[in-house]
């Protein structure tokens, strides 16, 4: 039925035509396998592709990444990120980085300066078709290790598509498993000081092939804390690399642009004729009040934002460390973190990591996260003390408000420093407003603050640091027309911190117009060797009592003072340790002709002379001490009876009937103190005795109980045992209740009158009990038959355990 009337079959038709067409596609296949381009040919031609449309990028009509002439790769990890629509920034530089162009670019904090050269850099190895057999292709130096990993770890988002290999090398990790791995590294995010030290160190390191440095927050690479670092990096750079520069507040000196060899840069300012150099989404005040107001108005201002993130910028790092120490015993409600330069790497990365995730929480910090760190979701930013000019205010404000969000920033300025440094925000264009604060409304901690110290010797040991750590950073800022620390209320200051009396500090005294003469040229080993003779001399509650006191004192205050300034040279800024990262390009000079060992000798007998000047006796040092006046704080209660009842300090009880005689409120009298401890010596002597004495009779005793078991064992035969020979149970016990007392009685007041004359016939009393305790041995070896002592059980146990020490 299928056969047609032509005598066709369309199924065997249909088959024929399909073996046909099977044997064309086959043939088409092969000729089109042998006419197929290589893999890296046909990338070569996407890359030129790529490379042609690179002058023809508009920046007006790039509204999204995929507008730019981008790799596949590098949009694909753009689009994982979220990272969809360019900010103005990065609009405006990446075109002028793929041409290959050095680029100078300046923007607002928080306006995505990270991924205007990360693109860059990922499209440079790309078109490179860079390995990691090829070694180094890009160097980013920042700062601050915190902006260095934070960096990274945007690299490892948007470049995880590519192919290349990205290392972070910061101080605090461990350099010889960097150097294993980073002559193999083609990204190298650094700080200065470790880069360095590489290139020093590190044999199989070199950046000969750089196609692309990049200076992250450039401003501050380029000051005088790296400059001698970063000489010494780009000398080992090679010349025909490409530059770029980003920081919010960038710099167009023609001195620091030479320093890395730019070549016709192109210069991006974003925000060059906004209005304000700060986001608009940000409000921006500023509060007068005293230093020692301070401590309080940080600590009402962060009881009443609980529910707030929150940044507190700190001028140094021994503040950072007292008052996280100080809130976190004061617990004000609030998550509290510290991060600053003097902490380990492993330790700020958590802190950094932790403060990120948190919703609430308040983050004690120095400058080191002013720059580039990107916390998520901080609604106010205070800073403690004045920053140093209007860029690190600019820089500092920029933890928040970022990326079109919300912020506010708080400054809080003392008297002397309003009026210099709102003139320079002004002319940065810094728009602030000053507010005034309800004064009844601050919670005061200063009493808080001074029983914690009290309690805690390393508390008041870091609040001395702090006020001296504090005043330093203030005495070496520039600007002597904002900051004058000659203005400052040193005692109130010191007050507020919970410290009785002011430290002082060496390096003020000629500012202050203080003479060398009035010093007190003592050592902090002088001081406390003074302390721990007066110790002791003056046993008891209330001598240790008078020592917390006197420890509050001027002179010891004083040393503490000294021993910090002793360790810093005046001249020395204490910064962070990653803003100075590492300083290994110092001079070092041979001593020819021994100077500095003459200059050694000469202090060691200028400081043995003072020695000997300064020796006293120790009576004359217990009189400086009464004479200071120490006034001992008392705790009094009332009993049921209305009588006062001293709690502290603890009342000594005299022993010859001296309760009447209280010292003064001004201080100790030592020679009552003298003869109360005579006294109780010779009542502890008396008790004593007493007790040996009657652990004599008692072993006397025993030794009586001993003869007549040994009298026993002696009489019995070897087969019969006569009852009659033990002694009498009752005769015993009666003269054990009775006559020994009495006889202890008697040779009680005998032994007390004759004292310790009757030593001598102890020791013969004892020897005897030795040679019974011996006899007994020997019976009870011989004989294997249970004895009857005839004695209680109790004095049966004794017996026994005083045969078994001896057999022992």
């Amino acid at each position: 039925s299928r056969v047609k009337e032509d005598g066709t079959d369309p199924v065997k038709n249909f088959e024929k035509w399909k073996k046909k067409y099977n044997k064309t596609k086959t043939r088409v296949k092969i000729e089109r396998a042998k006419k197929k381009k290589p893999e890296w040919q046909v990338e070569k031609e996407y890359i030129e592709r790529l490379m042609s449309r690179y002058e023809e990028i508009n920046i007006k009509d790039a509204v999204k990444f995929s507008d730019f002439p981008l790799s596949k790769k590098t949009l694909l990890g753009l689009q994982e990120a979220q990272y969809r629509q360019p900010t103005e920034i990065q609009r405006q530089t990446i075109g002028f980085a793929l041409r290959g162009r050095d680029v100078l670019g300046a923007a607002k904090t928080g306006s995505g300066k990270t991924l205007a050269f990360l693109i860059p850099v990922l499209e440079c190895l790309f078109r490179q078709q860079w390995t990691s057999m090829d070694g180094l292709g890009a160097l980013i130096i920042s700062p601050t290790r915190e902006l260095a990993y934070q960096t990274f770890e945007v690299l490892r988002k948007v470049g995880k598509n590519h192919e290349f290999s990205a290392g972070l090398i910061i101080g605090g990790k461990d350099l010889k498993s960097e150097s294993e791995r980073i002559h193999q590294t083609n990204i190298v995010i650094c700080t200065p000081g470790r880069l360095l030290q590489h290139m020093d160190e590190t044999a199989t390191f070199h950046a000969s092939d750089l196609h692309m440095l990049v200076l992250d927050e450039a401003d501050r690479i380029l000051d005088m804390g790296f400059a001698d670092t970063l000489n010494a990096i780009v000398e080992n750079l090679p010349k025909t690399r490409q530059t770029l520069l980003f920081s919010a507040t960038q710099t167009k000196s023609v001195k620091d642009l030479a320093r890395l060899s730019l070549k016709d840069p192109e210069y991006v300012w974003v925000h060059e004729k906004a209005k304000f150099s700060t986001p608009a989404t940000l409000e921006q005040s500023y509060v007068v009040c005293e230093l020692h107001q301070k401590v309080n108005m940080l600590f009402s201002f962060i009881r009443s934002h609980l529910k707030k993130k929150i940044i507190v910028f700190f001028a140094c790092c021994k503040e950072v460390q007292y008052f996280f120490r100080a809130f976190c015993r004061l617990r004000p409600g609030i998550p509290v973190l510290a991060l600053h330069g003097k902490q380990q790497q492993m330790k700020r990365v958590e802190v950094y990591n932790d403060f990120v995730k948190k919703q609430h929480a308040v983050l004690f910090a120095t400058d080191i996260a002013a720059r580039g760190l990107d916390f998520p979701a901080v609604n106010w930013v205070l800073q403690f003390n004045c920053p140093e000019d209007a860029d690190t205010y600019i820089h500092r404000v920029g933890r928040t408000a970022r990326y079109k969000d919300g912020g506010e920033a708080l400054l809080l300025l003392l008297p002397s420093e309003e009026k210099s440094m709102v003139q320079l925000l002004q002319d940065k264009k810094v728009p602030i407003n000053k507010i005034q604060v309800n004064p009844e409304k601050l919670q005061s901690v200063e009493q808080k603050l001074e029983s914690f110290l009290a309690q805690e010797k390393e508390m008041k040991e870091r609040a001395q640091r702090c006020f001296v750590s504090y005043l330093r950073s203030v005495y070496l800022m520039k600007n002597k027309q904002v900051f004058d620390v000659s203005k400052l209320q040193l005692h109130e200051y010191a007050l507020s911190l919970g410290l009785a009396v002011a430290p002082r500090v060496r390096f003020l005294n000629k500012t202050l117009g203080q003479s060398k003469e009035t010093q007190v040229q003592r050592s902090d080993e002088e001081e406390d060797e003074e302390l721990r003779r007066f110790k002791q001399q003056l046993k008891g509650d209330v001598e240790e009592n008078a020592k917390s006191e006197s420890e509050s004192s001027t002179d010891n205050e004083e040393s503490d003072a000294d021993l910090a300034n002793n360790k810093i040279a005046l001249g020395e800024v204490d910064g962070d340790d990653d803003l100075r990262d590492l300083d290994l390009l110092t001079l070092k000079c041979k001593d020819v002709f021994n100077l500095k060992e003459r200059q050694e000798e000469e202090y060691h007998k200028e400081v043995k002379e003072k020695k000997k000047q300064s020796k006293e006796t120790k009576y004359k040092e217990a009189k400086k001490v009464l004479k200071r006046n120490f006034q001992v704080n008392t705790k009094v209660t009332f009993s049921e009876e209305g009588e006062a009842v001293q709690l502290w300090p603890p009342v000594l009880r005299a022993v010859a009937g001296n309760d009447d005689d209280d010292d003064d409120a001004s201080g100790i009298n030592v020679e009552k103190a003298k003869e109360r401890l005579k006294m109780e010596d010779q009542e502890f002597d008396k008790e004593e005795y007493r007790r040996k004495v009657k652990e004599k009779h008692r072993e006397r005793q025993l030794g009586e109980k001993l003869d007549e078991v040994v009298a026993y064992l002696a009489n019995e035969s070897d087969n019969e045992f006569d009852p009659s020979t033990l002694p009498d149970p009752d005769k015993l016990d009666n003269s054990e209740s009775g006559e020994g007392e009495d006889e202890e009685e008697e040779d009680m007041t005998k032994a007390e009158k004759r004292h310790l004359n009757s030593e001598s016939e102890s020791e013969e009393e004892e020897k005897s009990v030795s040679t019974k305790r011996l006899k007994v041995k020997q019976q009870a070896e011989e004989e294997d038959t249970v004895l009857d002592t005839g004695l209680s059980l109790a004095e049966d146990e004794e017996l026994v355990l005083q045969l078994l020490s001896g057999r022992r």
